[in-house]
This record gives C-alpha cells, structure tokens and sequence, in this order.
C-alpha cells in the first residue's frame, strides 16, 4: 500500500483525536479520507485495514502525544482546528441599512401571541432599536371567516408587546383600510393589471393547470370595472366572481398564475367599527403589498413558507413602478414540548373548554407564560439568539427556561411546598420556631415557621426511607425513622448528615397553607408554609420542586409551574 496513503490516514486520524480528545473510529477517519480524496473509494476495502492497525498505534498515546505528532505532522490541520467557530449567535447586519429602517410584524389576530409570533414580534423590534428605526404593529384582519379575527386579540397583542420591551411606533388595522385597497385595485384593472374572473374553483384551476387563460383574462378595462363596481354593490353571491391579478399565466409555478386578490365575503367583521359595511375583502398578498408600500417598509421577514407571496406580489410592484423591500425568510420554529400548534386549533380547543384560557400553563402562548413567571428578557435574549435562517429550528423549552432562571434565581425567596403529604409525628421533639434563611446566597432576611411536634412530608419520601434510616428535615432536625407515620427526634447537629449517614428532605408545618400548583401536566396540591401569601404575583422557589409564580393568596395559595 502507498505510503502517502499511510501518512494521510494517520494526520486525517491524529487530528480527529486531538478535535475531540479521545482515539477516532474507523468510520470517521475512513469518511474523512473519502470525502477529501474520492479517487480512493475504490480502493476502500484495502484500505479499511490499515486504518485499523493506524488507529490501534494511535490509541496508546495521550492527548498531549496526539498534539505534538500532529504538529509535526501536519501542522496547518492543528490551524484549522484552531479557526473553528461556534455557530453565530444573534442577529446578523440588514443589508441596505444607511436609509431609515422601517419593519412591521403583521399578525393576524384571531386570538393572542403565541411563542411563533414572540420570535416575529422580539426580532423585528430589536431590529429597529438596533438601527434607531420604526417598528409597526400592523393586524391583517382581512378574513373575517376562516382565520376570524377576535376583538380583545388586537388590545391583547399590544400589551404583550409593551410587556416584551417591543411597543410599536405605529399601529395599522388592515379592516379600516378597505376603501384604500380598492382605490389601488381599480387603478390596476383600469390599465388592464387585473380583471374579475367569474370561473368556479375547479374551472379556473384545470386552465391554471394547463397553462390557459381564463375567458374573462382579455376583458376591456372598462367592462371589468364595470364588473367590480357590481362586486363592491354586493351584487354578486360569495365564491361566485374574483379579482385576479394578471401575472404569466405558463409561469413555471401554478401558485403565481393569475392569483385572487379580492373575493366576495358577506359573513359580517367582528369589530363593531367594520360589521357588515363591505362585502368584497382583500386576500392577504394584496392587501399585505400595499401596506408594506404604502408604510415605507425597507425589510421584510417571513417564513420560507411563504417565498411564493413575494413572487406574487412583485407583479403588484412592478405595475405600480414600486421598489419591492429586502426580504428574508426563516424556518419553522417547533418546540417539543408543543410539537405544531396553531392559533385557530387553540381557539378550538378553548372554546370546547380543554383548556382554562389562553393563559392556561398548557398553552404556547404569551400570557401563559408571562402568567407563570417567564421574564420578557428571557424570552428577547432566547428569540435575538436563536437567530435568523431559512434553516427549521427544533428546540425544547429547557433552552428558554436556562435563560429565565439566571434572571429570577436571585429575586427568587425560597419556600417548603410539600406535594402529596404525609403527615409524621416526631417523638421526642420540643416544639420550637424554625428559623430559615429567605435565600441562599443572597441577604434577604429570614422566615420563621412555628413547628409542634408533628409535620407534613412528601410520602415518597417516607417510602423511599426504612425503620432506622436517618433522616434530616431540612434546616430543622434530624430524626429516625419508626414507621411510615412516625420517627424519633435524634438531635439538631447538621454533621450527622454530612458524613453520609442520612439524607435531607424537605417538610411543611402542620398548620400550612393549602397550595395549588397549575402546571402543564396538570394540577399538584399539598401544604406550604403559611409565609408564601406575602408573595402575591411574585416568582418564588419551592425547595426541592422548582420555581413558581404565586398567582392568588385566598383561600388556598393558588401558583403557577415556572420551570425547575
């Protein structure tokens, strides 16, 4: 075999040893070799074993061996090991920025913000903050049936955007805007842009199939405004006529030949100001190039989903002698904890009463978040990081729940909360007023808890323990255990425990407080110290269960799961 063979095996086997610390496998020094040099897969069957004698040479060295020999080696394979990167967090610079940065979020709001319109919502804002621009809010409520807008959305959408540090210089509602929609979409039919096509559905697709033209395409301008004059009467029945954009009817994508841009709706608009007054609605391309146009919009984010709306709308641009904005595109976003979700199949299940709200802790949603105790720093810091790519992200929630824990841990008292409680009563113990320090770390005081001689814990805690194990009720006492309802009092010195004799649970005083707590998996009861009522609205931790908002103090303490 030859020996440039050998010493390529062995720098492409060192380097791979020194990247990550340990003796390479076969398969990967072997798909290394290939990729940078194909002309030997055919000789992939001899070579296989010399790889294998290499790398039972190289795993008798140490990480420091692998260095020096590869230095001597190949030194420009330790470069390049060096040059590595993490992958860029954050945003990246917009293209074409020395002009006024202008960027809108446009949902529509057919209910409240969900952890998809957060990231469109944070990225955009801080965008602009960025650049010293102006960030719109603008609500494409343009489809008063199938996506039907909810009328607390739009306040609902402001307050969360307040809430994230994101309040927009300008609020647009698409529905006040119809006569001005239709004044740029008469201009269009008038210079022979647009035109109203009377085919149903399945007509007009098997000639948008075929690459035909509709018959009423090459309509006069006049008879067509004639036509839309008697759509805007109300005139015509839904789903009878629509106006069509006139674009290249062979274009090698069907979903740009001739698209609608306004149908027949009669079903009346939630908003009290819009109810019934018009009858023909703008689809969403429409009605959104306008907007982007007339507001002065410089870039544009969206999903890869919807490349095809720029294409679409580009023909609107380009018969008007419009400039299109810069425009990226990012992937879907999935949580696994959510996997796909939707607005409209959330308000489905709500109204069917699955679920409390929409703050319900179950839900995606911003309000529930907020109302279990995640802080919009958090939520800004985990969307700014994540970046913008066409690439889909898959991501758990544990990643936004580290950021928000370094944001509460030191605002964050502690507490004992013992879930399904047992009570056990401690012979030989004086009652007394346990003194335990608010926080850990931080100078906060202490709270005091009067303790008689019996109190709550955890029962799996007492089924994990046997008669005689040692225990230690955490910052109280150390007992024995008798049985599964009683122990003995054996001293208060902490050293017993640390020597590895016993271990530390947590307890709560027989005469607590009821506790609630709302989690995604469901609903958790047990006892609390009577202390956790000063906390209204505040994010406490629970010793040995996780953080949580404390959301009502009345007759029970009512919280809210934050995360561990």
């Amino acid at each position: 075999m030859n020996k440039e063979i050998e010493i390529l095996i062995k720098k492409f086997a060192l380097q791979n040893a020194v990247k990550y610390e340990k003796a390479p496998q076969i398969g990967a020094v072997m798909g290394k070799l290939m990729g940078e040099h194909p002309e030997l897969r055919a000789k992939a069957r001899e070579i296989s074993p010399l790889i294998g004698i290499i790398l039972k040479d190289i795993a008798s060295g140490s990480p420091d061996e692998w260095q020096e020999e590869l230095k001597t080696l190949a030194p420009e394979l330790i470069d390049e090991l060096s040059v590595r990167k993490e992958p860029d967090k954050g945003l990246k610079p917009l293209p074409d920025s020395k002009d006024r940065i202008v960027m809108r979020f446009a949902p529509n709001p057919n209910g409240p913000p969900t952890l998809g319109s957060t990231r469109g919502i944070v990225v955009n804002s801080e965008y602009v903050r960025k650049y010293d621009g102006t960030f719109i809010i603008r609500f494409d409520d343009t489809d008063p049936v199938t996506k039907r807008p909810m009328p607390q959305a739009y306040d609902w959408y402001i307050e969360d955007c307040k809430w994230l540090g994101a309040e927009p210089d300008q609020v647009v509602i698409a529905s006040d805007r119809l006569p001005v929609y239709y004044e740029y979409a008469e201009s269009l039919i008038a210079f022979g842009h647009a035109y109203v096509c009377a085919c149903t559905q399945d007509e007009f697709k098997k000639l948008k199939d075929t690459k035909q033209a509709c018959p009423h395409r090459d309509i006069a301008p006049e008879d067509n405004l004639r036509e839309w004059k008697r759509m805007l009467a109300g005139e015509y029945n839904e789903r009878t006529v629509v106006l069509r954009i006139k674009t290249d009817i062979k274009h090698k994508d069907p979903a740009i030949r001739d698209w609608g841009a306004f149908r027949i709706i009669k079903t009346p608009h939630p908003r009290p100001e819009v109810g019934d007054k018009y009858v023909v609605w703008p689809m969403l391309d429409f009605e959104g190039a306008i907007e982007d146009h007339l507001l002065g919009v410089t870039h544009i984010i969206r999903g890869k989903d919807l490349i095809d709306s720029e294409s679409r709308q580009k023909f609107i641009y380009d018969y008007l002698g419009w400039t299109y904005p810069h425009t990226f595109h990012w992937g879907r976003i999935k949580m696994h904890e959510f996997g796909k979700f939707s607005t409209s199949a959330l308000r489905t299940s709500i109204e069917a009463g699955e679920y409390s709200g929409w703050d319900d802790p179950r839900l995606p949603t911003l309000r529930a978040l907020r109302r279990r105790g995640i802080r919009p720093e958090a939520l800004r810091k985990f969307f700014i990081d994540m970046g913008v790519g066409e690439t889909d992200v898959s991501l758990s929630l544990d990643n936004l729940y580290a950021e928000n824990r370094k944001l509460i841990d030191a605002d964050a008292n502690r507490y004992f909360f013992v879930w399904d409680p047992v009570k056990l009563e401690i012979t030989g113990f004086e009652p007394t007023v346990a003194r335990l320090s608010l926080h850990p770390s931080e100078d906060r005081g202490f709270r005091e808890i009067p303790v008689s001689n019996s109190v709550f814990v955890c029962s799996q805690d007492i089924k994990d323990a046997r008669p005689g194990d040692v225990l230690r009720l955490k910052d109280l006492c150390n007992i024995r255990i008798i049985d599964g309802n009683t122990a003995e009092f054996i001293g208060y010195d902490i050293e017993t425990i640390k020597k590895g004799t016993g271990r530390i649970i947590h307890w709560a005083p027989v005469d607590g407080i009821s506790v609630s707590v709302m989690t995604p998996e469901g609903e958790i009861t047990g006892i609390g110290e009577a202390g956790i009522i000063k906390e209204l609205d505040a994010v406490v931790q629970f010793e040995r269960y996780g953080y949580v908002r404390i959301d009502s103090v009345n007759k029970q303490v009512i919280a809210y799961f934050t995360h561990k």
